[in-house]
């Protein structure tokens, strides 16, 4: 697992090359607009800071068609704190990471698991319509005792 800080308060995580979250603190400030996702993405996910009096123009979207061959989530901890487990593509843990009340995480890559280590509240935001049963696919959890006591930023290569 790799950790790359943009800037303070937002994290990228990756799995080798593959990007599997990006995480968005509560911390995070910036003056300007900010866009976070490639936009080849088909969730997009930014930051928009406005100043008291601005104006957004009235407007809509254009009817697009898109095609989506994965469901990528935004999660937004309203309340507690939440684990979030990775798994690789073939359903095997990799790494742990905590989310506080404030933090926003879209998930884009490998499998995820969710422990709730304090009463919480998650708004998810994600791609429709639901499939239903075909929507997700779950598996066991993979951890070991050796892997699932480690602490979250255990093993991670964090950079900058």
């Amino acid at each position: 697992m790799a950790k790359k800080i943009e800037t303070q308060g937002l994290e990228y995580l990756y799995n080798n090359t593959e990007l599997y979250a990006i995480i968005v603190r509560d911390s995070y400030r910036n003056s300007s607009i900010s866009f976070f996702t490639p936009a080849d993405f088909s969730q997009q996910l930014g930051y928009l800071p406005h100043r008291r009096g601005a104006v957004i123009e009235p407007h809509e979207h254009k009817i697009n068609t898109r095609i989506v061959n994965f469901t990528q989530e935004v999660l937004v901890i309203k309340e507690g704190r939440v684990k979030v487990n990775f798994y690789d593509n073939n359903r095997l843990y990799v790494f742990s990471e905590e989310l506080d009340r404030g933090d926003v995480i879209l998930l884009c890559g490998g499998g995820h698991g969710f422990e709730i280590l304090e009463e919480s509240v998650m708004i998810e935001i994600k791609q429709g319509p639901f499939n239903g049963p075909d929507d997700k696919e779950k598996f066991g959890d993979s951890r070991t005792e050796d892997t699932a006591e480690r602490p979250a930023d255990s093993g991670e290569e964090v950079f900058t």
